[in-house]
């Protein structure tokens, strides 16, 4: 049996079928969750955005359009937009935003031949982008987004991604090897 596309699903999802949900669940919130973590460093909070983000598919399913290759850029539209309202309300209680105490430990396992330090260094180097810089690395390199994906997520032309992505990797470059220096 040929399995069906992320777009037919969200489709039958937005015509009612919502128990077809959990077929995108399963593809989908490990890589919801990492890139959550990624931008929060923190697993309980990255827990409950990829949970709240499985409900606004449910609240916002009608919005949904179902062009070829649409539902990457708009699940990932979704979670931005998402993350900034967690954000605006960690601002608001004056919460720190990201935890250097916690790291990628907390992050589903993937394989890798690096040592742990270098982990530690590029996450700690990652805290100290700006959010905007942080979320730029992390659908592109993270979440292996492609930059036509990001664009229509951005909202911006696909060179202007690719510039952005090339200027934050030289920042990250430069605070994680200033860093590994000291």
């Amino acid at each position: 049996m040929e399995e069906l596309s992320d777009e037919m699903i969200m489709l039958r999802v937005k015509k009612g079928a919502l128990a077809e949900l959990s077929e995108l669940f399963d593809r989908y919130h490990v890589k919801l969750f990492n890139f959550f973590m990624k931008l929060t460093f923190d697993r309980a909070a990255s827990e409950d955005l990829t949970q709240n983000l499985f409900y606004r598919i449910i609240r916002y399913r009608n919005t949904y359009e179902g062009k070829e290759n649409s539902f990457k850029p708009w699940i990932y539209q979704m979670a931005r937009n998402l993350h900034a309202d967690y954000y605006r309300q960690q601002k608001k209680n004056n919460e720190v935003f990201g935890r250097p105490e916690m790291g990628h430990e907390n992050i589903a396992p993937e394989t890798s031949h690096f040592e742990e330090d270098d982990y530690k260094r590029l996450d700690w180097a990652l805290q100290r982008l700006e959010p905007d810089q942080r979320e730029i690395i992390v659908m592109s390199r993270y979440q292996g987004l492609k930059y036509e994906e990001i664009s229509r997520i951005r909202n911006i032309s696909v060179p202007a991604i690719k510039v952005q992505v090339h200027r934050t990797m030289k920042e990250l470059r430069k605070i994680y090897f200033n860093h590994k220096a000291s």
